[in-house]
């Protein structure tokens, strides 16, 4: 457990307004064809599913910044985040006497870009992180999954009217944005405590299905 607690869990979502909170499964092979069949697509409506990517992380019972992202994720854009956005939680969580931690991500091709991987390296020294080596394919062990199936269910639960908000592109994600702030800044101790506690049995799970899914 304290191992767990050590963990910085970080990743990107994008949050649609009309996302279905519930979620469902679909299970194809990975080819062209099931992936572009009809009913393997969702089909998009004029400011019908407009979305917001956002980054974010937290450590333990602490949540780090959240920040809402404009272009879409490439090498470039994620190393400009790191050092602007997330570079002074690193140094607040030495300030509390929180060290030798590790900083999780997941092998997203922006994550794992050679040029990418160098600038990790330094700022890993920088901040006396270390990187963890994440396994392909296993979101049922990133902690921040789960977060973002919390973070849905709130804004649902919050704000019904979300998946209906009118005005233009902008005035939506504006909205969208504030709601999320805080959603994200109301999550409380118990929600990230709950979910570290789970990790044991998390990965207990993960080896008993042997490479299938589990219900994380």
């Amino acid at each position: 457990m304290d191992d767990w607690k050590r963990v910085i869990w970080s990743d990107e979502y994008a949050v649609q307004k009309d996302s279905n909170a519930m979620g469902y499964w679909v299970f194809r092979h990975q080819n062209k064809r099931e992936k572009y069949a009809p009913q393997n697509v969702r089909m998009k409506s004029r400011n019908g599913n407009l979305l917001q990517m956002i980054r974010a992380c937290f450590i333990g019972n602490t949540l780090g910044p959240i920040v809402f992202i404009s272009d879409s994720i490439n090498q470039d854009v994620y190393m400009e985040l790191l050092q602007t956005e997330f570079d002074p939680f690193p140094n607040a969580l030495a300030a509390d006497g929180q060290t030798n931690l590790e900083f999780q991500q997941d092998n997203a091709c922006p994550h794992t870009a050679k040029r990418t991987l160098e600038f990790l390296e330094a700022f890993a020294r920088k901040h006396g992180l270390t990187i963890m080596d994440w396994l392909a394919n296993s979101p049922d062990l990133s902690l921040i999954e789960n977060l973002w199936v919390h973070l849905k269910d709130e804004l649902r639960k919050q704000y019904p009217d979300t998946a209906t908000l009118k005005g233009s592109a902008r005035t939506i994600k504006v909205t969208l944005q504030q709601r999320l702030h805080k959603i994200w800044w109301d999550i409380g101790e118990e929600v990230l405590n709950r979910l570290v506690e789970d990790m044991p049995k998390h990965c207990k799970e993960v080896i008993a299905v042997r490479g299938w899914y589990t219900g994380h």
